[in-house]
Order: structure tokens, then C-alpha cells, then sequence
């Protein structure tokens, strides 16, 4: 034996020693220290298992959760009882007359020119008419010379009735004297009715207006040859127009057919007068709708106390519609993209308990960004924005947070 294995062995002898000199512990110190390690062993295990389970539950809710679409909502506005449209019109005068010559000559003088605001019976200009005054004479003439012939007839006719009496001259003679007297009579009216036509045409030469209004157009000079005749081409030497009240023709077109009630009020703007609103009344309409253009054509009268608004000015012509559908039902309006264009109809999606109902509606009119809903709706519905192409009755729908019309 070696010096190390012998070393060895008198280690191992020591240590023997030592353990066997060392006092026992109790084997119920070791049995308690087991049972506390296999609980602190089961809470860990039972805590990981636990963990596990809500972190699945909640991965699962949370799953479920993003699988329900989150949508925005909008609540339809009632619509309004009458609905305004406006249509483009034309100002017209009231009467818009051309003026012509009646009679034969040159002309004097005119005292009106254009924009020149006239009354009834006001002088416009003269006409100088020697022919006529010549003619005139010369019949003033023939009708005095017809009235001594009558005279001188009148005389011997009284006459000869009166020696008829005593058989002095026969009854020839006195019928011939009766009958020469109708005849002068006949000769002298003749003359008389000669004298008034050409006074009458005398009377031609002043021209005078033939309402109030307003010179606008002067298509003579003085001197200019003034011709009448039937066989000529008549010149016109002045246009009026009376522009203290205006017409204006409207073509409403036949959806709106039923505006145009004729005593109804209609409301007129114009760009000139930005801030400004006329009142015009309908009085008239045609009662047929154009066949080329589908329209109804209606005359709105507008007042113009001095003469603001110009004749052939453009305005605006605003007219109430009575509003669509019958009465126990109001219509309401909703934007144009909650609609929904399905093979069964147009319709909307609306929200009920948290779950989407496609609903049938009608529309009225379409306003481009928003339609009138007539049929379908109520005021408290909550119709979805942009609903999906998908979508159908009884998907599991959320309401977003925030919507379109400030709601929550």
C-alpha cells in the first residue's frame, strides 16, 4: 500500500467518525418539509393552468369582439312640409308695343327718346302730312257745295209739293223734286263721312302714347318719309314698354308640376340685387306640358316700383313644392351613402338591438348629397353609414363611438 491510498483510508475512517458522533434529526421535520414544498409546488402549478385558461378566454372574447363590424349611424331629419326649387326666368314688360304711323308724310319733330318714361296720352312726336291737308280742304269743300245743292232741293221740293196741291203741276214733276232732295241728303252725308276720314287722319299726324311706360327704342328722324300705304311694309318709329309691373315665364318642369298653383306667392332674386328678395304672384299658367321639353309654362307678376328691375333681366324664380307622400306620413332625409341597391329594392340597414335590419324604403326627391325618404323610416331610426355590400338582416353589429350626426 502506497503513502496516498493510505491517507485515503484514514479520511474515510475520520469522516465515519464525525457522522457517527453527529446527532439524528427527526423524521417529522422531513415529512413537513415535503408537504410544504408538493403545496408550494400545486399553487404553481394551479396558478400557470389558471393564467393560461383567462388568457384563452380573454384571446377568445377579444376574437369574438373583432369579428363583430364596428358601424357608424346617422338619424334621418324630418323633411320639411314643402320643398323649394328655383328655375331661371326672363323679366318681360307688362306691354311691350310698337308704334307706328297712321298717316302719309314727313316726319316734324319727336320730343321722347330712348329711357325717356312717358304717361298715357302723351305726345311723341308730330307728323307733317300736306296731302292730307290739301284733301282735307278740298272735302270740307265738296261738303259745302253738297249742302247748298241739298238746300236748293230741300226748296224745290217743298215747293212743288205745295202747287201739287192746287193741280199746278203734276205728280211727275213733284216726285221727280222729292227724289233729287233724297239724293242731295245722300250726297251731303257722303261728303260729311269724306270730311271725318280725313280728319281722322289729320289727327294721325301728332303721335301719342297709349299707356305709360318707357321709350325703348326710336327708329325715326325728323324728316324721315313717313309711308303708311297698305301696300308697304309699315316702319316702326317707336317701341314702349311698361315696366312698372313684369312678367316673367318659368318652364317648371313636370315632376314639379303641382308649384304652379296659380295665385300662390313665388319669391324673386336676382345677381344685381344680392341681398334682396322680390315678391311675385303666379297668375297664369299654360295648363298643358310642352311635349319637347316636359315642362309647364307659368307667368309670375312681380311689382317694380321704380322701375329697379330692367326688363330682359335674369332671375331666379323660387317656388314651394308641396312635399311627396300623403299626410298622416312625414317624410324624412338621410345621405346618399346609407343606401343600399339590392335586387329586391332600395333599402338601408338600420340598427335594432345590436343587430343590422335591411329595411325597404321609397324616396321622394334627390338632392345629390342627400335623398327625402317618404316611406320606411322614422326620425329615431339609426340607419348606417356606408354599409358594406355584405351586409344582411340580423348580422351582430357595434355602434361606433362616435358618429356621423355627433351621437354616441
Amino acid at each position: 500500500m502506497n503513502t496516498a491510498e493510505a491517507n485515503s483510508t484514514e479520511f474515510q475512517n475520520e469522516a465515519q467518525k464525525t457522522l457517527a458522533a453527529a446527532p439524528k434529526a427527526p423524521s417529522r421535520y422531513i415529512a413537513l418539509g415535503l408537504t410544504a414544498a408538493a403545496v408550494v409546488l400545486g399553487v404553481v402549478i394551479y396558478t400557470g393552468i389558471r393564467e393560461r385558461a383567462l388568457a384563452e378566454s380573454r384571446l377568445g372574447t377579444a376574437t369574438d369582439l373583432a369579428a363583430v363590424a364596428t358601424v357608424n349611424v346617422v338619424h334621418p331629419t324630418a323633411g320639411a312640409t314643402a320643398q323649394q326649387i328655383v328655375l331661371p326666368g326672363t323679366t318681360e314688360p307688362f306691354n311691350d308695343t310698337p308704334i307706328y304711323a297712321r298717316t302719309n308724310g314727313y316726319l316734324k319733330r319727336w320730343y321722347v327718346d330712348i329711357g325717356t318714361h312717358v304717361q298715357a296720352g302723351q305726345l311723341l312726336a308730330e307728323i307733317d302730312t300736306p296731302e292730307v291737308d290739301q284733301q282735307l280742304d278740298q272735302a270740307r269743300a265738296d261738303l259745302k257745295s253738297a249742302q247748298a245743292n241739298e238746300q236748293l232741293a230741300a226748296i224745290t221740293s217743298a215747293r212743288w209739293q205745295n202747287l201739287l196741291k192746287t193741280n199746278s203741276v203734276s205728280k211727275q214733276e213733284t216726285d221727280q223734286a222729292v227724289s233729287d232732295l233724297s239724293s242731295r241728303q245722300a250726297a251731303v252725308d257722303s261728303m260729311s263721312a269724306n270730311v271725318h276720314r280725313l280728319e281722322q287722319l289729320q289727327s294721325f299726324e301728332r303721335i301719342y302714347a297709349p299707356f305709360a311706360g318707357v321709350i325703348t327704342a326710336r327708329n325715326t328722324d325728323i324728316g324721315a318719309l313717313i309711308d303708311a300705304g297698305a301696300s308697304t311694309t309699315p316702319r316702326e318709329l317707336f317701341h314702349m314698354a311698361a315696366v312698372n309691373k313684369l312678367r316673367v315665364f318659368v318652364a317648371v318642369p313636370e315632376v314639379d308640376s303641382r308649384a304652379a298653383l296659380n295665385g300662390a306667392k313665388a319669391k324673386l332674386t336676382l345677381d344685381e340685387f344680392a341681398d334682396e328678395t322680390f315678391q311675385g304672384t303666379i297668375v297664369r299658367n299654360s295648363d298643358s306640358i310642352d311635349l319637347a321639353s316636359r315642362t309647364l309654362n307659368v307667368e309670375v307678376d312681380v311689382d317694380n316700383p321704380g322701375d329697379r328691375i330692367k326688363t330682359g333681366a335674369y332671375v331666379f324664380v323660387h317656388l314651394s313644392v308641396p312635399a311627396a307622400g300623403n299626410a298622416s306620413s312625414q317624410s324624412v332625409v338621410i345621405p346618399a351613402n346609407t343606401l343600399l341597391f339590392r335586387s329586391e329594392g332600395l333599402c338601408v340597414g338600420v340598427v335594432h338591438n345590436n343587430r343590422a335590419e335591411l329595411v325597404s324604403i321609397r324616396i321622394g326627391r334627390d338632392y345629390g348629397s342627400t335623398v327625402e325618404v317618404i316611406a320606411g323610416l322614422k326620425p329615431t331610426d339609426q340607419v348606417i353609414v356606408n354599409p358594406s355590400d355584405s351586409l344582411t338582416s340580423g348580422t351582430l353589429v357595434r355602434v361606433g363611438a362616435g358618429n356621423m350626426d355627433g351621437s354616441k
